[in-house]
Parts: C-alpha cells; sequence; structure tokens
C-alpha cells in the first residue's frame, strides 16, 4: 500500500510518462491500425464530435476503472495513483488540444501569448498539414521540440 506522497509522486510520473504513451499510441496506433478511427480527426468537418474521440472515452474508462479500484481495495492504490496520473494528463489534453488547439469550444475565444504554447500548436499543425495516415510528423501533444519555434 502506498502512502500519499507515494500516491503523489506516481500520479505526477504518470501524468510525464503519458506523453510518451500518447506518443506512441497516436504514431503506431492511431495512425496505424486504427486509423480508420483517427483518420475523422484529420477532415475537416463542422460538428462538435468525432469518432476519433473514441480514444478519450477509451483512456477516461480506464482511467475511472483504476481510481474506482484504488479507492475500493486500498492495497491497490497504486491503481488510484496510476488512474490520476492518467485523468491530469487527460485534462491538459482537453485542454491544450482540443480547446487552445482546435478550438472546440467555440465561445471560449483564448488568445496564447506563451511561446512554448505556441510552439505546441504550430507542432500540431504541421501534424494537420497531412490527411494521410502515413505523412504525418509531429506526434506528441504536450509536448514539442524546438525546431516548431516560429524562427526555425
Amino acid at each position: 500500500m502506498l502512502s500519499i506522497w507515494q500516491i503523489i509522486l506516481v500520479s505526477i510520473l504518470t501524468t510525464l510518462c503519458m506523453e510518451g504513451v500518447a506518443w506512441f499510441t497516436h504514431k503506431y496506433v492511431m495512425h496505424g491500425f486504427l486509423w480508420f478511427l483517427h483518420k475523422s480527426h484529420h477532415t475537416n468537418h463542422n460538428h462538435l464530435l468525432e469518432v476519433n474521440d473514441i480514444f478519450a472515452l477509451f483512456f477516461s474508462v480506464q482511467s475511472m476503472a483504476m481510481i474506482i479500484i484504488g479507492i475500493t481495495y486500498p492495497e491497490w492504490n497504486i491503481l488510484l495513483a496510476l488512474g490520476v496520473g492518467i485523468s491530469l494528463y487527460g485534462i491538459m489534453y482537453a485542454v491544450f488540444h482540443d480547446i487552445l488547439t482546435h478550438n472546440r469550444i467555440p465561445f471560449l475565444k483564448i488568445k496564447i501569448e506563451n511561446a512554448y504554447l505556441k510552439r505546441i500548436i504550430r507542432a500540431h499543425g504541421v501534424h494537420h498539414r497531412s490527411h494521410k495516415k502515413k505523412d504525418s510528423e509531429a506526434f506528441g501533444f504536450l509536448y514539442a521540440p524546438k525546431k516548431y519555434n516560429r524562427n526555425n
């Protein structure tokens, strides 16, 4: 059983590691054998939801199950920590990717001034230049290499 400080540490580490999981999943699963679900995200449309949102649902259900099991069975509280970490990453993903990058909540007009946030948005824009399964780059969601700075 983990202490509260260990739960916090594992949650933070899980949140950080989720960028790697998301990158791998995006590159090899979404742009791989599950492209038929993800391609909806690479097409222009005017509706709020897209088939690609099934991925967010998958990670949400997984996270909620881990949290519930970790709370219900204290000896398995590492699952609580992992579930919280996945949830924190999901919240950051929703804010940065869905709200700031894709403006999926149109009445929220947020002007981005932060250079790093602009870099993430620029990298994702480069990713979306391709509407094909194999011609994309920049698969991360919350990390963007310096090559995506405006000056590069």
